[in-house]
């Protein structure tokens, strides 16, 4: 049943240059080491030359065996069936929020095969129905799931799920889920040798949390040690965060030079 959901999902059989991918090492040689790709269900190699950018003397020094690690796919051939993968590509950002959205994606198809023998449907009758819908309406099948604990099953009979069906998953969505927020920030640089000149970098700061209001996110901010302000954006996911910050970056940032002063932005890793 796992095996099958996991298919009727993943659309794609293969992966694309560029994607990050979660896999599992299973074997280790002189020149890299092998993966099984989780999402994909295939076999990549991760080159001894892609682990590290410095010199690798010990490949166990950075992988193991059963290790589960974020790679950036280089090559596929699907003739072949190779997939050529890279660890040293893949930022520290990169691979936290690629492991925090599968495990996201995992504990939504968990919930949506408990969901389907509730219903006394198949897996895939249920994806049909349902979870086609909420990944087109909402972005993923877990942000669906958040939605319906937000605002009830009527959020999803909204978009065309029947009713019983969207009744059943706000119902294990609310005994499964603990809706989370998560945390990016980054640091402002702003000045203004203006007489009102902290009133105007004050001012800028707060248009940042108009851009709010139809949002659930929150964002805080704080004095690191003039002329640098700290800004954090808490969202449900870290799409939604990332593209918070960059509007309340670019709303902050237009109103300093608007106003009179002049500044500049660091995304913190």
């Amino acid at each position: 049943m796992i095996e099958e959901l996991n298919m009727v999902i993943r659309r794609a059989e293969w992966p694309d240059v560029g994607d990050l991918v979660v896999a599992t090492v299973k074997r280790i040689v002189d020149y890299g080491a092998y993966v099984h790709l989780d999402e994909y269900g295939k076999e990549g190699l991760l080159h001894i030359s892609e682990i590290s950018s410095s010199w690798v003397r010990n490949i166990r020094d950075y992988v193991r065996e059963g290790q589960k690690v974020v790679l950036k796919v280089l090559r596929v051939n699907p003739e072949k069936g190779h997939v050529d993968l890279s660890l040293r590509r893949v930022t520290k950002r990169e691979r936290i929020e690629k492991l925090y959205q599968w495990k996201r994606e995992r504990r939504a198809e968990s919930l949506f095969r408990s969901a389907a023998e509730k219903l006394g449907l198949t897996s895939e009758e249920l994806y049909e129905k349902a979870g086609k819908i909420i990944e087109e309406k909402f972005g993923g099948l877990y942000e669906g799931l958040e939605k319906a604990i937000r605002d009830g099953a009527d959020a999803l009979v909204k978009v065309g799920i029947p009713k019983d069906i969207a009744s059943t998953l706000e119902e294990i969505a609310k005994e499964k889920i603990r809706v989370s927020m998560v945390k990016i920030r980054g640091t402002f640089e702003l000045q203004c040798y203006k007489p009102n000149g902290v009133n105007i970098i004050k001012n800028a700061l707060l248009s940042a949390k108009k851009i709010l209001k139809d949002s659930n996110a929150q964002v805080r901010l704080y004095v690191v040690a003039p002329p640098r302000y700290s800004i954090e954006v808490l969202a449900e996911d870290y799409k939604k965060a990332e593209q918070i910050l960059e509007k309340a970056k670019e709303t902050v940032l237009d109103n300093i030079t608007k106003l009179g002063g002049y500044g500049s932005f660091k995304r913190e890793k």
